[in-house]
C-alpha cells in the first residue's frame, strides 16, 4: 500500500479521532494508523466541566452533532445509552494514613468534596475508554477518515514537502505520505521514540510509578459507612481520590458494573510496595487501607494489571516543520485532579486552527506552531508545580485540600468565562498567566513543596484562600462548607462582576447549562 494525505494522524485514540473528524470537515484527507485494535483498554478515564464544555464548542464549531451529547451525563444516556460511561457529580477525596483504621470525621477535616454539577442531568461522565475510543474512531470513519489498525510503523522520513511513514501490516509492506503528521501516540510514544527526541524532566517534581487495572464487584464506600450528613453528591459518582503519604488511589464507577482503580505513588513508596509485581503489591496496598480492602473484599479483577514504572513525561521537542505532537502525546504529569483531558482538548482546539488559517506551506503556520507549542509546555509545567506541591502535602491534608483549590478556582472561573462567551479572560489551563492569579500561584507552590512550620502550614493555607478570592465563582473561599462545596447558583451570582458579567447575564447562561431553582 502506498498513498498520499494531506494529514496523516498516528494513535486512534480519543484525541487522533477528534483531530481526524475536524480536519475532514476542514476539507483535508486523512488517515489514521493504529499499531493496536479497538476496542482496547486505554487508561484516562474521568471528563471534567472545562473538558466537556472545550468537547461541546469542537462539536459545535465543526459541525459534529454525533459528539455533541457526550459533553454530559444526561444527553449521553439519552443519545447513546448502550455506550457504557459513568456518572461524575465532582471530585471527592478522603485522607488516608496508610497501616491504621479512618477515625470519625464530624468535621470533614480529612474530606473534600468539591462538587461540579447541582445535578445528574447535566453531570460530567468518566469515559469508558475502549467502547468510547472506538465510537469515536467509527465516526471519523464515517466522515471519511481511513484507518490502518495493526499497523507498525518503523520509520519516519522528513521529506522537504511531505512526511513518510514506512511500516508493515499483516505482512505486507505500508507506505503513508502526508504534508502533516500528527502524533496521538500518548507518552514516549511514536515520534518520539522513532525520531530520538530527548526527554526532560519537570523542576522539583518527585519520580512516581503506577499500578492500576480494571474491577468488577466493588464495593461502594457510601453503602458501607454512609456519611452522617447529606454530601453535596453521592460521594462515589465522583473522580474518588484516596490520600495518604506519598501517594494516592483513585476509583471511578462506570454503569458497565466496571471500576477503573489504580494508584500513583512515590518510588520510595513504590519500592515499599514492590509495585511492579502487579497484583501482589495491590493487595499489600490495600492490607495497608483497611477501608479500601473493604470495599474491594469480592472485588475481580477484569484486566491484567499494568504497571507505569516512570509516570511523568515531557518530550524535549513537541514540533518540527511538517509535524506535531498533541499535548498527550508531548508530555503527561498525573492523573491527579483530571488535567489531562482538558490540555489535550486544547490542544486538539489549537491544531485545528492551525489547520485552518494557515496554508500548507506557510510559515505563519510555524509561527503558529511554535505558539502552540510554547502554550502547552507551559501548561504542563504549570500542571507539574501543582501536583508536585500536592505530592509534598500528601501527609498534611489541611495543605493538600487547600492547595487543590488553586485548581478549582481556575478551572471554574475557565468554565464560566467560556460559557459567557469571554475565552479572552482565561485563555490558558490554570490561568498562570494571569497578573492577579498567576505570580500569586507559582510563589505559594514554591513554599509548599519544602518543608514547613505548623505556622507556615496555616499561612500557606490563608494565602490560598487570598489567592483564590479574585478568581472564586464557586464559594470556595467560605470556610464555614468544612470542606463541602456544592454547586450553588447564589455563588456564581455573587461574583458576576469577577466575570465581567451583570446578573441577567449570569441567569442566562445558568438557565442555558440547565441549572434548576434559579433565584428570580
Amino acid at each position: 500500500m502506498r498513498k498520499r494525505f494531506d494529514l496523516a494522524i498516528v494513535g486512534s485514540g480519543f484525541a487522533g479521532s477528534l483531530t481526524a473528524m475536524i480536519a475532514r470537515r476542514l476539507g483535508r484527507s486523512v488517515i489514521l494508523l493504529e499499531r493496536g485494535k479497538h476496542p482496547r483498554f486505554a487508561i484516562g478515564e474521568s471528563s471534567t466541566p472545562l473538558a466537556n464544555l472545550l468537547l461541546e464548542e469542537i462539536a459545535e464549531r465543526y459541525d459534529l452533532p454525533a459528539i455533541r451529547p457526550l459533553s454530559k451525563w444526561g444527553t449521553w444516556q439519552q443519545a447513546c445509552p448502550e455506550l457504557p460511561c459513568g456518572l461524575k457529580r465532582g471530585f471527592t477525596f478522603y485522607h488516608h494514613v496508610l497501616g491504621q483504621p479512618d477515625a470519625p470525621d464530624p468535621e470533614h477535616k480529612r474530606q473534600l468534596l468539591v462538587a461540579a454539577s447541582p445535578h445528574d442531568r447535566i453531570a460530567d461522565t468518566h469515559w469508558y475508554r475502549a467502547d468510547f475510543d472506538d465510537f469515536l474512531l467509527r465516526q471519523a470513519q464515517k466522515l471519511g477518515a481511513e484507518y490502518l489498525d495493526e499497523t507498525m510503523m518503523q520509520s519516519v522520513v522528513l521529506l522537504p514537502d511531505a512526511v513518510e511513514l514506512n511500516g508493515a501490516r499483516h505482512g505486507h509492506s505500508v507506505s503513508i505520505e502526508a504534508e502533516f503528521l500528527v502524533d496521538a501516540s500518548g507518552p514516549r510514544g511514536f515520534l518520539h521514540r522513532m525520531l530520538g527526541l530527548p526527554e526532560e524532566r519537570f523542576p522539583d517534581y518527585p519520580a512516581t510509578q503506577a499500578l492500576y487495572s480494571h474491577f468488577s464487584g466493588v464495593k461502594r464506600r457510601d453503602a458501607i459507612a454512609p456519611e452522617k450528613e447529606t454530601p453535596p453528591y453521592p460521594v462515589e459518582d465522583a473522580a474518588v481520590h484516596h490520600i495518604f503519604s506519598g501517594g494516592w488511589v483513585w476509583m471511578l464507577r462506570f454503569n458497565n458494573g466496571r471500576v477503573s482503580a489504580g494508584v500513583a505513588a512515590t518510588e520510595k513508596l513504590a519500592a515499599e510496595l514492590q509495585l511492579h509485581q502487579g497484583e501482589a503489591a495491590w493487595h499489600r496496598l490495600l492490607e495497608r487501607l483497611p477501608s479500601l480492602q473493604e470495599q474491594f473484599a469480592a472485588a475481580r479483577c477484569e484486566e491484567t494489571f499494568y504497571y507505569t514504572p516512570r509516570l511523568a513525561f515531557l518530550s524535549g521537542v513537541m514540533h518540527g516543520e511538517r509535524w506535531a505532537m498533541l499535548p498527550s502525546a508531548a508530555g503527561f504529569v498525573d492523573p491527579l485532579l483530571s488535567t489531562g483531558f482538558p490540555l489535550t482538548l486544547l490542544g486538539v482546539l489549537r491544531l485545528a486552527e492551525i489547520f485552518a488559517e494557515c496554508s500548507r506551506t506557510s510559515s505563519a503556520r510555524q509561527a503558529m506552531l511554535q505558539d502552540y507549542a510554547g502554550r502547552t509546555y507551559a501548561e504542563l509545567h504549570a500542571t507539574a508545580r501543582l501536583i508536585a506541591a500536592l505530592y509534598a502535602n500528601m501527609d498534611c491534608f489541611e495543605v493538600f485540600s487547600a492547595l487543590s483549590l488553586l485548581y478549582f478556582a481556575a478551572a471554574s472561573y475557565s468554565e464560566t468565562a467560556r460559557r459567557l462567551q469571554k475565552p479572552e479572560l482565561a485563555q490558558l489551563f490554570l490561568l498562570y498567566d494571569r497578573p492577579d492569579f498567576g505570580p500569586k500561584c507559582e510563589e505559594i507552590l514554591k513554599r509548599a513543596r519544602g518543608p514547613a512550620s505548623e505556622e507556615e502550614k496555616a499561612a500557606l493555607v490563608q494565602d490560598v484562600l487570598r489567592a483564590i478570592e479574585p478568581l472564586d465563582v464557586a464559594g470556595l473561599c467560605r470556610t464555614d462548607r468544612r470542606n463541602w462545596y456544592p454547586v450553588e447558583a447564589e455563588d456564581l451570582l455573587r461574583a458576576a462582576s469577577k466575570v465581567e458579567a451583570s446578573k441577567d447575564e449570569i441567569v442566562a447562561l445558568l438557565r442555558r447549562s440547565g441549572f434548576e431553582a434559579l433565584p428570580l
